[in-house]
């Protein structure tokens, strides 16, 4: 899991904790104001409690103990109920009873706070995961000609069959992902839509994803190493610790940085260290083979020709052909 969301998760179980607490007493107090006998039932049972420990300890029968506690939690609901509140009014204000608004059942974490950082993860990554919509089940292949391209012999929808697979695979086994994907093709082709139902799925498996654009991590290299202020520089450090030791990183549109010997020099770590971690990366470019290999240096070239699988998206325009369907 990533670190900084799962912090976000805890710090919002906690307020979500103390708001329980602050209830509970609330309710306490106006009750005990109302109906005085229940704080003294309140106290009888709570009395009990060191009671019942020695009687266990010294190896006495506790049946007796059992018993007035039983009389005093009756007589504690037919109080609740005779005043119009429920028999667990005074049990606790808790969003999950499971966990108490702790976050964890006997040192796992509960489903609550799971669901607390899945929704962190799906902020986090809003930039990618626009509509909400995109998703495998979503994915039409039917924007694909079925007819052969005259130059490869090859029917765009058949090509993306194949990438289709490759992803659908990669995503639903990524506990076991071997390999990284370079997504190469036009604008429009689905690069990117693929890219948010991997992360989609692999998000919902539990692992950590993070989505940046060449760009913005480009900026962040740079802000890292040339920064204006120490905040500046720690928010890029952040961002920069984050590439690195996520489960899967997005590194979405590779060529639309601006590119200098520092930002050349930082891909290249970035790559190389999640190579050498066995951290899963997922690349796109707009960029043909020969563009990038003007672009990059041959270091950086070597590791995405020898150590990614290259998926090539073709086609036409969706955006385009969807306006021209009325679709958008």
């Amino acid at each position: 899991m990533d670190g900084k969301l799962l912090a976000q998760a805890r710090e919002e179980k906690e307020n979500i904790r103390r708001q329980a607490i602050a209830t509970d007493r609330l309710r306490h107090e106006q009750a005990y104001a109302k109906e005085p006998r229940l704080r003294a039932l309140d106290d009888q049972i709570a009395a009990l409690i060191p009671r019942a420990a020695a009687a266990v300890g010294s190896g006495r029968d506790v049946e007796d103990l059992r018993r007035e506690s039983l009389d005093l939690q009756a007589r504690r609901a037919e109080l609740l109920v005779e005043n119009g509140w429920p028999i667990e009014w005074l049990d606790g204000a808790w969003d999950c009873p499971k966990c108490h608004d702790t976050g964890y059942v006997q040192g796992r974490m509960c489903s609550c706070l799971r669901r607390l950082y899945e929704q962190a993860q799906a902020r986090d990554l809003s930039a990618l995961l626009k509509l909400g919509k995109e998703s495998f089940g979503t994915f039409d292949l039917g924007f694909y000609d079925d007819r052969p391209d005259p130059a490869s012999g090859v029917a765009p929808r058949a090509q993306m069959e194949t990438v289709f697979g490759v992803c659908y695979d990669y995503a639903l086994h990524f506990e076991n992902a071997r390999m990284d994907l370079l997504f190469r093709g036009g604008t429009g082709l689905g690069k990117t839509f693929l890219s948010a139902c991997i992360a989609r799925e692999v998000a919902r498996q539990g692992f950590s994803v993070v989505y940046e654009t060449a760009t913005d991590a480009a900026r962040a290299f740079e802000r890292e190493r040339n920064f204006r202020d120490e905040e500046d520089a720690a928010q890029a450090r952040e961002l920069t610790r984050r590439m690195n030791q996520c489960d899967l990183l997005i590194l979405d549109d590779l060529g639309t940085e601006n590119l200098n010997e520092t930002v050349r020099s930082a891909l290249y770590a970035l790559v190389n260290s999640r190579l050498a971690g066995m951290r899963r990366t997922i690349i796109s470019t707009n960029l043909t083979a020969a563009d990038m290999a003007r672009r990059y240096s041959p270091q950086l070239m070597s590791r995405l020709e020898g150590e990614y699988q290259v998926l090539t998206f073709v086609g036409s325009d969706i955006r385009i052909l969807k306006k021209d369907r009325g679709l958008e």
